[in-house]
């Protein structure tokens, strides 16, 4: 769909893996160096694309890039070019700032436990959980 958002990193993965697969078929060593930085322009060529069709589809002008991703400095300045080319604002934290999203899961449960909300040690991990709504009854919603 020329409008969809969707993408998977899947197509770009199995080229490479193809690719150094054919090359330890013929006996020859992959540039690594090479296959690395061009697996790398390739998924921040679909990141940045995406991202201005989502700004165009959702009118903003402004664009932040944060969390772990930010961190690269390949995708943060072809974030920036992208900003400055299309007239928008631009937002990235500084890199020491853009670690694991552990330490952002972290803080985000020290202010539920503040406020006395807790689960009990049986309840297990969701990547599903959405911690922006309200948490009053989140342990049932996990069962």
């Amino acid at each position: 769909m020329e409008n969809s958002l969707d993408f998977s990193f899947s197509g770009v993965k199995t080229a490479v893996i193809n690719y150094l697969h054919q090359l330890d078929q013929k006996g020859e060593s992959a540039p690594v160096a090479d296959v690395c930085a061009s697996f790398q322009q390739a998924v921040v060529d679909i990141l940045v694309e995406n991202c201005k069709k989502a700004c165009e589809q959702a009118g903003v002008d402004t664009l932040v890039l944060a969390g772990g991703v930010a961190s690269n400095s390949c995708l943060r300045k072809n974030m920036e070019a992208l900003c400055e080319k299309t007239g928008r604002r631009f937002f990235c934290p500084p890199p020491i700032l853009c670690t694991d999203n552990a330490a952002m899961v972290g803080c985000s449960a020290y202010y539920l436990f503040e406020k006395g909300i807790t689960a009990p040690l049986t309840l297990n991990a969701s990547a599903q959980f959405d911690i922006s709504e309200p948490v009053d009854n989140f342990p049932e919603k996990m069962a």
